[in-house]
Protein backbone atom coordinates (compact mmCIF):
# COMPACT_ATOMS: atom_id res chain seq x y z
CA UNK A 1 0.00 0.00 0.00
CA UNK A 2 1.51 3.71 -1.08
CA UNK A 3 0.82 6.30 1.32
CA UNK A 4 1.62 9.96 0.18
CA UNK A 5 2.49 12.39 3.62
CA UNK A 6 2.02 16.03 3.71
CA UNK A 7 3.60 18.28 6.54
CA UNK A 8 1.03 20.62 8.17
CA UNK A 9 1.99 24.34 7.43
CA UNK A 10 0.11 25.69 9.96
CA UNK A 11 0.39 22.88 13.17
CA UNK A 12 3.80 22.29 13.81
CA UNK A 13 4.77 18.34 14.01
CA UNK A 14 1.40 17.24 12.23
CA UNK A 15 1.36 14.90 9.35
CA UNK A 16 -1.27 13.96 7.05
CA UNK A 17 -1.25 10.22 5.39
CA UNK A 18 -2.99 10.14 1.93
CA UNK A 19 -4.22 6.88 0.14
CA UNK A 20 -4.16 8.90 -3.07
CA UNK A 21 -1.81 12.04 -4.01
CA UNK A 22 -3.35 15.19 -2.83
CA UNK A 23 -6.53 13.69 -2.18
CA UNK A 24 -7.74 16.64 0.11
CA UNK A 25 -11.27 16.05 -0.57
CA UNK A 26 -10.55 13.04 1.87
CA UNK A 27 -10.07 15.52 4.49
CA UNK A 28 -13.41 16.56 6.05
CA UNK A 29 -13.30 20.42 5.60
CA UNK A 30 -12.98 21.34 9.30
CA UNK A 31 -9.76 19.11 9.87
CA UNK A 32 -8.60 20.99 6.20
CA UNK A 33 -9.12 24.48 7.73
CA UNK A 34 -7.26 23.38 11.17
CA UNK A 35 -4.45 22.20 9.26
CA UNK A 36 -4.17 24.78 6.12
CA UNK A 37 -1.85 24.42 3.92
CA UNK A 38 0.10 20.61 3.30
CA UNK A 39 3.36 20.65 1.82
CA UNK A 40 3.86 16.80 0.20
CA UNK A 41 7.09 15.35 1.50
CA UNK A 42 7.11 11.88 0.78
CA UNK A 43 5.78 8.63 -0.35
CA UNK A 44 6.62 5.56 0.59
CA UNK A 45 5.05 1.68 0.84
CA UNK A 46 3.25 0.62 3.59
CA UNK A 47 3.99 -2.95 4.68
CA UNK A 48 2.92 -4.46 7.42
CA UNK A 49 6.78 -5.23 7.90
CA UNK A 50 7.95 -1.34 7.61
CA UNK A 51 8.19 0.33 11.24
CA UNK A 52 7.33 3.97 11.22
CA UNK A 53 9.00 6.19 13.77
CA UNK A 54 5.53 7.74 16.05
CA UNK A 55 2.95 5.76 14.53
CA UNK A 56 1.60 1.76 14.36
CA UNK A 57 2.17 1.28 10.67
CA UNK A 58 -1.35 -1.22 11.18
CA UNK A 59 -3.05 1.33 12.24
CA UNK A 60 -2.23 3.92 9.11
CA UNK A 61 -2.67 0.83 6.77
CA UNK A 62 -6.50 0.58 8.79
CA UNK A 63 -7.07 4.46 8.63
CA UNK A 64 -5.71 4.65 4.59
CA UNK A 65 -8.30 2.09 3.97
CA UNK A 66 -11.28 2.78 5.40
CA UNK A 67 -11.09 6.47 5.75
CA UNK A 68 -8.58 7.51 2.85
CA UNK A 69 -6.37 9.58 5.29
CA UNK A 70 -4.60 9.39 8.91
CA UNK A 71 -3.28 12.10 11.30
CA UNK A 72 -0.49 12.16 12.74
CA UNK A 73 0.00 14.23 15.76
CA UNK A 74 3.00 15.39 17.49
CA UNK A 75 3.95 13.49 20.62
CA UNK A 76 2.30 15.27 23.63
CA UNK A 77 4.44 16.87 26.27
CA UNK A 78 4.18 14.97 29.16
CA UNK A 79 5.03 11.93 27.19
CA UNK A 80 8.30 13.51 26.13
CA UNK A 81 9.07 14.63 29.72
CA UNK A 82 8.11 10.97 31.15
CA UNK A 83 11.21 9.65 28.29
CA UNK A 84 13.45 11.89 29.27
CA UNK A 85 13.40 10.97 32.55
Amino acid sequence: MQAYVYKSQRKDDTFVYLAQRDAFTQLPEPLRTQLGPLRFVLEVALTPERKLAREDVAVVRENLAVRGFHIQFPPRAETETAADA
